[in-house]
Parts: C-alpha cells; sequence; structure tokens
C-alpha cells in the first residue's frame, strides 16, 4: 500500500508541474500578444524612445523552445523515476525470494545438525540424514551458481565452449539428461520430430536452458505434468518448440517473462518460489547463441509454449557462429600455455 502511494505521489507531482509549465506558457503568450496589440494600435502616439521591436518574436519563439524543453526534460524525468521505482520493487522481491531460498535448504542442514548433536541418532537414520543434508547442500551451491553465472554472463565472462555439433542429436542428449535429473517418467516428457542439421552450441550452456524449462513446466503444473518438445530445421533455423500443459501465461506476463527478476504469481499454484533469474538467463544464453527465445499461450489452464530457434551452420549468422567458435579456440590455446 506505501508503495502505491508513493507512486500515487509521484503521478500527482508530475501532472501538478504539467500545469505549472502550461500555465507559464500561457502567461508568456499573453505577455507578448498584449504587448503587440498595443504596440500596433497606439504604437504611432508613444514616444520615439519607445518602438517596437520584431526581433522580439525570436525572444518569443526561445522562450516557448526553452518551455517545451523543460517540459520534455520533465516528462524524462518522470519516466526515468518510474523505471526505477520499478527496478526497486523488482529488486526487493529478488531478494525476499531469494532470502527464502536460501534460507530453506539452509534450515534443514541446521535442523540434521542439532538433531545428530543432541540425540542418539540410528546409523540407517544417519546415512538417510546425510544424504538430505548433501541435496540441500547441492541446492544452495546451484542456486549460488546460477547468480554467480548470470552476472558473469552479463559482463561478458563466461568462457562458453562453442562446438559444431548435430541439432537432433545434441537436443535428444541434452532432453535425456533433463530426464534422468528430474526423474521423470517416460509418458511425461514425450520427444516429436527431427533436427537433420548442425548448429554452434555450448552443451552445457543448453542444459541450464532445458533444466530451466523442465523445471518450470514441472512447478507451474497443477496436475502431472505433461512436456511435448517438436524438433525441425527450417531454411535457416534449427527450431525447438517447448509445450507443456500447465496453468498457461497471461498476455501482459507474455511480455514482461523474460524480464530480469520477474515472477508470475497464480492463486492455482501460490506457492511456487523462485528468484524470477531462471527465465532471463535461458533468454540471454539463446541470444549468445545468435538465437531467438519466444513465448505463448492461449490462456489460463491451456498451457505455454516456448520456441527456441537457433542458426543453422554455415547458412545463417555465419559471421556471428564463426565468431562463437573462434573465441573458444582462443581461450582453449590461452588455457593450454
Amino acid at each position: 500500500m506505501r508503495k502505491k502511494h508513493t507512486l500515487l505521489n509521484h503521478i500527482i507531482i508530475f501532472v501538478l508541474a504539467q500545469i505549472a509549465w502550461l500555465m507559464l506558457m500561457g502567461i508568456w503568450i499573453y505577455w507578448y500578444v498584449s504587448n503587440y496589440i498595443i504596440f500596433e494600435k497606439v504604437g504611432d502616439q508613444l514616444s520615439p524612445q519607445i518602438v517596437y521591436d520584431g526581433t522580439n518574436v525570436f525572444a518569443f519563439v526561445g522562450g516557448l523552445v526553452l518551455l517545451v524543453a523543460i517540459a520534455f526534460g520533465m516528462s524524462l524525468t518522470f519516466r526515468h523515476l518510474n523505471v526505477q521505482l520499478k527496478l526497486t520493487r523488482l529488486y526487493d522481491n529478488f531478494i525476499g525470494n531469494i532470502t527464502h531460498e536460501l534460507k530453506s535448504p539452509l534450515s534443514s542442514i541446521q535442523l540434521y545438525l542439532e538433531t545428530f548433536n543432541t540425540r542418539y541418532v540410528p546409523p540407517y537414520k544417519q546415512k538417510e540424514f546425510i544424504e538430505l543434508m548433501m541435496k540441500d547442500s547441492q541446492r544452495l551451491k546451484n542456486l549460488i551458481d546460477s547468480i554467480l553465472e548470470i552476472s558473469a554472463l552479463e559482463q561478458k565472462r563466461v568462457s562458453h565452449d562453442y562446438q559444431v555439433h548435430n541439432a537432433g542429436e545434441l537436443m535428444r542428449e541434452i532432453i535425456a539428461d533433463s530426464v534422468e535429473q528430474y526423474q521423470l517418467q517416460p509418458n511425461i516428457l514425450i520427444l516429436v520430430g527431427e533436427a537433420d542439421c548442425k548448429c554452434v552450441a555450448d552443451i552445457n550452456a543448453l542444459r541450464i536452458v532445458f533444466n530451466n524449462l523442465v523445471d518450470n513446466a514441472i512447478k507451474y503444473s497443477a496436475h502431472e505434468p505433461q512436456i511435448i518438445i517438436k524438433l525441425h530445421c527450417n531454411a535457416k533455423k534449427v527450431v525447438v518448440e517447448f509445450s507443456d500443459k500447465g496453468i498457461g501465461i497471461s498476455v501482459p506476463d507474455q511480455k514482461n517473462i523474460f524480464n530480469k527478476f520477474q515472477r508470475i504469481y497464480n492463486k492455482d499454484i501460490p506457492n511456487v518460489k523462485g528468484t524470477g533469474l531462471g527465465l532471463y538467463w535461458v533468454k540471454e544464453i539463446i541470444k549468445n547463441h545468435g538465437g531467438l527465445i519466444s513465448v505463448s499461450s492461449e490462456g489460463r489452464n491451456k498451457g505455454t509454449t516456448f520456441r527456441i530457434e537457433l542458426p543453422i551452420y554455415s547458412v545463417s549468422k555465419k559471421r556471428y557462429t564463426k565468431y562463437l567458435l573462434k573465441i573458444t579456440n582462443k581461450r582453449k590455446l590461452e588455457t593450454e600455455y
């Protein structure tokens, strides 16, 4: 409520400022026109020392230009302020989400350690507790690594390993890894089509993309998830369509879904937690591959489809894909020496 009041106050200030400069412009125009009329009507009756100077037109126009410039500057300032307020809200949400994501596994680890410290734990339970603590530790590590990875990605400090791959074989390998990682049953993830063409890709980076999409499909499904992945190649692109039958994404949310810290709240699944960085990370990885990612959804409870397009090697974006291979080879040579 306080944030809404703050935004309302800024809007009121902006409107009042616009009214003020419009009034100032009106006074300026009135002053000039009234003086002009007076000189036109009684100018010949005035003292010769008082002569209407036509060059005042330039002063008039200059004054109008100055007022318009001030209004334009105020508009830019207000727009920048709104952007900053939005970023601040997103950052606050991110801090809240990341705090919860860090605190949850940490509290679990602490609870197990306190149990070890205060009471006798049978050997079979000790093994179970240790496995759970290792799982929570890995969750913490993955979360911290993802934040550091995104920071490095934005600063162009990620050492990607770009290689030429057969697109179909690459996608099938990555999808098989995701199926194994999330322990998906054969009927949950269905792969359709072929992609018998070549692309330049970092397999580890694309694993992150598919793992994020699989994870979202699972989290945002009210019932048992079902994922359909379609592969094909057109004249210039490798196309991957990743569809689920989850809760869907509204049109307004589709416009912002790839923004940093952006998360979707849905009353059907209120307990989904996250940092709001996953799809932003996905978009940046695909963009670094010279590709595009888009999202579409027919509405509530009608699922979501992510469409990934990557350039075909030696057909599309030749200079860029050669550049990716070049920087990979250069880094390998630097590492060897």
